[in-house]
């Protein structure tokens, strides 16, 4: 199969008519019909296709346990109304790679693998990279058995309702250790590529990230009856603390944002009782990050307590900067014909997005290649890339891929 009815077939999984986004969450039927077309692209070529203790999918092509394989792929699942490139790009990319490098009757000295990582935006359960995190060991057996959705379904009850075995998540270094490399491609969560003519770029470091939740309760009474002077509301508190995260990031350079809330009881004509928000804030280095969010959770106490309300902050997840391997980003900068002249045909790029490459780096080398995006739109139905700048990034991949597996 082409590139192009790969992706056609894939597009319409998941997809919200309404929107025009995707709700591909972690264990759902869209889930499982992503998955369904990821085992039969691998059957189709012949790949040796498993999944492995953490549902995540692999299609091998040579001895598994041979070590010192190249591994590609991303991720299938998506963002609520996310947009079409976010994940699959990589995957469908790296079984386009695959067709490639045959094509060019490429003859592979190492293992190679393309795989399908679970769960990595964290939709469903509130926790991104899932299914990394288990294999890295950076997420436990307990953390993840105590992840809930909107509805209290946990994390083992969902995977055990899609068919797969809860009771065997965990870390897998005998996995890891038989990679030697892993890249993935993506497409551009910003404009960088856009705006210096670039077709493909390489990433340079993820920015340090988290999630935190702010917890407002207050007293819930009637919208009508009850004085302003008597109110206990933590609406107000709460809609402060999302100006003030906007002034905070401003100040830093770095950004902040409260994307998603829950309200209770949730009436029109009644105060709240609780308003639960989620923050998510990167900067470029870990100063500005603790200096951003130092400030935003400062702003909140004094509103909340201005307002007569309580306040609880947790910090539900965090990822350090991520240096790519350094060694594994100059191969590939040489592999695409960069240099350390000014003139480079394939810049270096940083990134506020997390990746499963990401959380892989501190357990195996990785790295990840950046498709042009010419909005910058992520996350989001209007999200692109133009259908030559993907063909330029399987091109890329497959370079990659030969000259990182083929020698």
């Amino acid at each position: 199969m082409t590139f192009h009815s790969m992706w056609a077939e894939l597009l319409p999984i998941g997809r919200d008519s309404a929107s025009g986004g995707y709700r591909r969450y972690a264990w759902t039927g869209a889930d499982a019909d992503c998955r369904t077309w990821f085992q039969e692209q691998a059957e189709a070529r012949g790949l040796t296709y498993e999944v492995d203790r953490n549902g995540n999918q692999w299609a091998w092509l040579g001895d598994p346990a041979a070590g010192n394989a190249v591994v590609t792929g991303s991720h299938l699942d998506s963002v609520p109304d996310g947009g079409a490139f976010d994940g699959p790009l990589g995957v469908v990319s790296s079984f386009a790679a695959l067709d490639e490098l045959r094509s060019r009757n490429a003859r592979f000295t190492k293992p190679l693998a393309i795989v399908n990582f679970g769960d990595e935006e964290g939709a469903r359960f509130g926790l991104a990279c899932v299914g990394s995190r288990l294999t890295a060991g950076q997420l436990t057996v307990e953390q993840a058995h105590r992840l809930t959705d909107g509805d209290g379904i946990t994390l083992p009850r969902a995977m055990e309702a899609a068919g797969y075995d809860p009771d065997t998540i965990g870390a897998d270094p005998e996995r890891l250790a038989r990679i030697g490399a892993f890249v993935e491609l993506h497409v551009e969560q910003g404009r960088a590529l856009d705006l210096s003519g670039d077709r493909v770029g390489i990433a340079g470091a993820i920015w340090p990230h988290g999630r935190w939740r702010f917890d407002f309760r207050g007293e819930a009474n009637h919208a009508g009856t009850t004085r302003l002077a008597d109110r206990r509301d933590p609406m107000l508190s709460y809609a402060e603390t999302v100006l003030a995260a906007r002034r905070e990031a401003e100040l830093a350079g770095a950004v902040a944002t409260f994307g998603k809330i829950v309200v209770e009881p949730n009436g029109v004509n009644a105060i709240p009782s609780l308003v639960r928000g989620w923050l998510d804030s990167r900067a470029a280095d870990q100063e500005r990050l603790d200096t951003v969010v130092g400030g935003i959770e400062k702003a909140a106490r004094a509103y909340a307590e201005a307002h007569g309300v309580d306040l609880d902050i947790v910090r539900e997840s965090f990822t350090p900067v991520v240096e790519f391997d350094h060694a594994l980003r100059d191969e590939l900068a040489r592999i695409l014909g960069k240099d350390t002249d000014p003139g480079l045909k394939v810049p270096v790029l940083g990134t506020g997005a997390g990746h499963d490459a990401g959380i892989l780096s501190g357990s195996i080398p990785t790295a990840m290649l950046f498709v042009r995006n010419p909005t910058g739109v992520s996350h989001s139905p209007a999200e692109h890339a133009a259908e030559d700048d993907c063909v330029a990034g399987v091109t890329a991949l497959a370079d990659v891929l030969e000259g990182l597996a083929c020698r």
